[in-house]
């Protein structure tokens, strides 16, 4: 099989047994079956969204039904840009859009994600860094491109998914690397885009989100030729742009769903935060940034301080009318709408939040536009003005509300705690020479890879390669692998045989 003409579609070739996929019509909907029949996206059925399923004792989204929920929106994005005569023509300027690549890519996009979620994703990065000795340390969207790109055995000729150019670009949200690519790095520019920047705590670090490691950066380069002298090096292209808005949109809308079914978003204090700060709003504004800081847990603050954040970082988009009329529509959809009767889990409970889920999902897809020249901090594909505040209203309830939580601090405190003991137990194995005949296989093999992508001269070559090994062998467990593994390594497991060794 010849490689297809179209840059876009090109492959890695490497000789391995295709997909029942590539008999569609389209290379790209062969990406897409490809990606859903990886065992890496069935593993994402046991990953955190936000908390873990076990930990709420309720149904909530995990990884999996997350993404299914960001194809969908990015799918229905893309069909309804590609429609318009007038969108169609910029897209095709920009470097093309195609609704197989974009669902492809929303599928793809949280393949990397460790277990535990976002704070999985923080402690592998420190211990990554600081323990092991990694400069690139762990970030999600870049092990997502690993995996499609490197860690997945697909046959002895092969590894990774053999994926096209357009949904490997397209899974690039953040089309660089931690430190050098592209050069001049983007988080010199000023400002910076989305995520560039370095963490507060952390400057010399490099940028907190990229979206390749350094040994992928060869297939970055690749992915991203055909689009070169359309956009640049450090935007992301059309069909990213378009993933990146239906993941925002998804998390905004179905987190908030999720909690109001736990049980967990109360119309109360949700209500209160709301209606003080519309009640306040001229005291609010005139009070120094120090007294605001002060004000803590007074209800109407925290959004104050949400308003002046998005001046601060989005001074692009960020319009005091556009926020408050957000803060009047999200209060009439979610505190005197959704909120107003507890869930219940009755047949009408759930038409209720079906119901709003599809409106705010419609009225989100219907607002997002395309533009030529974007600025720094948004790619080519964005929502209006007025949703854009929406989703932001949205994310800050989601966060004051859950993730601001002493109980769920206490729950995740556990989650890191688990890891950084399964990274030092995984160390301590690999570095006793009587057990490297006993190791798992998937973490043998791991290291194998590691150690044959870094040059012969790289300092401690051996050592990163672990390290980079153990780094990929935990990002590929599932919450509940995780737990019995350290359980298992910790003597406390009565159990000799389970799906967390079977790796």
């Amino acid at each position: 099989m010849e490689p297809p003409a179209d840059p876009r579609a090109r492959r890695l070739f490497g000789g391995s047994a295709r997909a029942l996929g590539d008999l569609a019509a389209s290379p790209f909907r062969a990406d897409r079956d490809r990606i859903v029949a990886s065992p890496f996206f069935a593993r994402l059925n046991g990953v955190t969204q936000v908390v873990s399923p076990g930990g709420s004792g309720l149904l909530v989204h995990n990884r999996l039904t997350h993404s299914l929920k960001v194809a969908q929106v990015a799918r229905a994005v893309a069909e309804r840009l590609t429609a318009d005569e007038e969108h169609r023509a910029l897209l095709e300027k920009l470097g093309g859009c195609d609704p197989d690549v974009v669902e492809a890519a929303a599928l793809a996009h949280d393949l990397g994600h460790p277990p535990f979620g976002h704070l999985g994703e923080r402690v592998l990065d420190r211990l990554a860094r600081q323990r092991l000795g990694l400069p690139d340390g762990f970030e999600g969207n870049a092990q997502s491109y690993r995996i499609v790109t490197s860690t997945e055995i697909r046959g002895a000729a092969t590894t990774g998914l053999d994926l096209t150019a357009a949904v490997r670009a397209a899974m690039l949200k953040y089309p660089w690397t931690r430190l050098d690519h592209p050069d001049p790095h983007p988080r010199h520019l000023d400002p910076a885009p989305r995520g560039a920047t370095p963490p507060p705590d952390d400057p010399e670090s490099g940028s907190s989100k990229f979206g390749a490691y350094r040994t992928e950066v060869d297939d970055l380069r690749q992915a991203r030729e055909p689009f070169a002298g359309r956009i640049p090096d450090w935007q992301q292209t059309v069909e990213a742009s378009i993933m990146d808005t239906a993941d925002d949109i998804a998390y905004a809308i179905h987190d908030v769903e999720d909690f109001y079914r736990v049980g967990v978003l109360q119309q109360g204090t949700v209500a209160a935060e709301l209606m003080a700060w519309q009640r306040e709003s001229g005291h609010f504004r005139a009070i120094t940034d120090g007294a605001l800081a002060t004000a803590g847990r007074r209800p109407g603050a925290a959004i104050e301080r949400l308003r002046r954040q998005l001046h601060r970082k989005d001074a692009w988009v960020a319009d005091d009318e556009a926020f408050a009329a957000a803060i009047e529509h999200v209060r009439e959809e979610l505190v005197e709408g959704l909120l107003a009767l507890p869930f219940d889990g009755s047949i009408e409970a759930e038409q209720y939040v079906a119901r709003f889920s599809a409106r705010w999902s419609t009225r989100f897809v219907e607002s997002i536009i395309v533009t030529a020249e974007p600025d720094v901090r948004s790619g080519h594909v964005l929502l209006a003005k007025a949703q854009w505040h929406e989703v932001q209203v949205l994310k800050f309830v989601h966060h004051r509300f859950v993730l601001a939580r002493p109980d769920l601090a206490l729950h995740q405190r556990g989650q890191a705690r688990l890891l950084g003991t399964l990274v030092e137990a995984l160390w301590e194995w690999l570095l006793a020479p009587e057990e490297a005949s006993r190791l798992p296989r998937r973490l043998h093999d791991l290291v194998e890879l590691a150690e044959a992508e870094l040059h012969p001269r790289t300092p401690d070559r051996i050592g990163r390669a672990r390290g980079r090994a153990i780094v990929d062998f935990v990002a590929q467990l599932t919450d509940g692998q995780a737990v019995a593994m350290l359980d298992a390594l910790s003597g406390r497991s009565g159990a000799l045989w389970t799906d967390a060794f079977v790796l």
